[in-house]
């Protein structure tokens, strides 16, 4: 396909710069590129080849989301690590790496799980956001979040020689979760335990993967980044579609997802308001307060997460107070210290003005930081963001 794009004038006398020969291209913007905000979750070897050409291409403000450290087993397809960073924390070598690379580029790394420790408001400031996980529960998350906040995203998948990049934008297209069978949630649900605790005992997978897979499939997802950023008509994406690639016998092709009407994962926030406060010293009963003044008296404090509000063992009859996001618990902290037998945990996902823990802050709640909470009151809804903790979940990239 054939972009309208006017001829290139070319000045043989113009001093180059490091992006000199990306200027050539036509509709090539390196002024959207520096301002640009990318998350990268997942430093492994997706996730390495992502941030490496982020870096070579200037792209300004990187956020590097990964909770791993490095093994031994990482330096066969890493380009970004050496065997001195072993036991190291991926996502800090990472950020330091890409530095390294491209001094223009301000690359933040959050030590975190993606599912509890990054706040909605850090999905709302990200132009895109890049996959390069390997499981499908963080995937999910990112989507809804996603979905949540406006924010397209480019999903990477390898294994051996095979892999996969496709592109979700909200909010009319369809997304990660519409192209799940029921295989997918069967699998998903393996990682629960009946309590929906995570099991902890559970091992992660290991997936054979190689670099040149992990290449292939990386340069196809920052390329759709690229065209996503500029934001131009005559710059087709995958938006909606996959592109998939056997390395094995060269086959490549592109498939197009169809929107699931019924799928759960599209509620979109649409406008939030930015207000002041910050998960570390909000309490509870003061972002409930908030939410009465925007809607009214009746109004509740509602979240996008679950959150654990206590244990009771139905065995020896005890209850124990916990506050926590539920994507934290695991199987074992719902063992009762006293039987051992299984206690049954407690859930809530809003805040009436009852609860006896109103006087903790949000973020002792299981919040985390630059999160985005709902006031409701019936059908009117107010979602605002915890604009001041902007500066510590986004730093040099945001």
């Amino acid at each position: 396909m054939a972009l309208c794009t006017p001829p290139l004038v070319v000045d043989p006398d113009a001093p180059e710069d490091r992006y000199s020969r990306l200027r050539l291209i036509p509709w090539w913007d390196q002024e959207k590129l520096r301002r640009a905000r990318v998350m990268v979750v997942g430093a492994g070897a997706l996730g390495n080849e992502l941030l490496k050409s982020l870096a070579l291409l200037g792209v300004g403000h990187v956020l590097i989301v990964d909770l791993d450290r490095i093994e031994n087993s990482n330096l066969s397809r890493s380009v970004l690590y050496r065997a001195e960073d072993e036991g190291e924390f991926k996502a800090e070598v990472a950020a330091r790496r890409v530095r390294e690379i491209n001094p223009d580029v301000q690359a933040k790394a959050v030590v975190g799980n993606v599912i509890t420790d990054i706040g909605l408001g850090v999905f709302r400031a990200m132009d895109v956001v890049l996959g390069g996980l390997d499981n499908r529960e963080a995937r999910v998350a990112i989507n809804q979040s996603c979905w949540r906040t406006g924010t397209p995203w480019v999903d990477g998948a390898i294994e051996v020689l095979i892999g996969v990049a496709r592109v979700f934008v909200p909010p009319d297209g369809p997304c990660y979760e519409c192209t799940m069978g029921e295989t997918d949630y069967r699998l998903l649900n393996l990682r629960k335990s009946c309590t929906l605790l995570s099991r902890g005992e559970m091992l992660a997978g290991k997936v054979p993967t190689t670099p040149t897979t992990a290449s292939v499939i990386a340069g196809i997802q920052v390329q759709e980044a690229v065209k996503l950023i500029h934001r131009r008509q005559d710059l087709p994406t995958l938006s909606g579609r996959g592109f998939v690639y056997n390395g094995l016998t060269y086959d490549s092709y592109v498939v197009t997802y169809a929107r699931r009407n019924d799928c759960p994962a599209h509620d979109s926030f649409g406008e939030v308001l930015t207000t002041p406060l910050s998960a570390h010293e909000t309490t509870l009963g003061q972002a409930l307060s908030l939410a009465r003044e925007l809607l009214g008296r009746d109004a509740v404090l509602e979240f996008s997460r679950e959150l654990v509000t206590g244990f009771t063992c139905e065995r020896c009859g005890t209850s124990a107070r916990r506050i926590d996001q539920l994507g934290r618990l695991t199987e074992s902290d719902a063992r009762c210290p006293g039987c051992g037998g299984m206690r049954r945990p407690e859930f809530t996902h809003s805040i009436q003005g009852n609860e006896p823990y109103l006087d903790m802050t949000l973020k002792d709640a299981g919040i985390p930081p630059f999160d985005i909470l709902t006031a409701r009151d019936g059908l009117k809804m107010v979602h605002f963001e915890l604009g001041g903790d902007r500066e510590e979940a986004l730093g040099g990239a945001g």
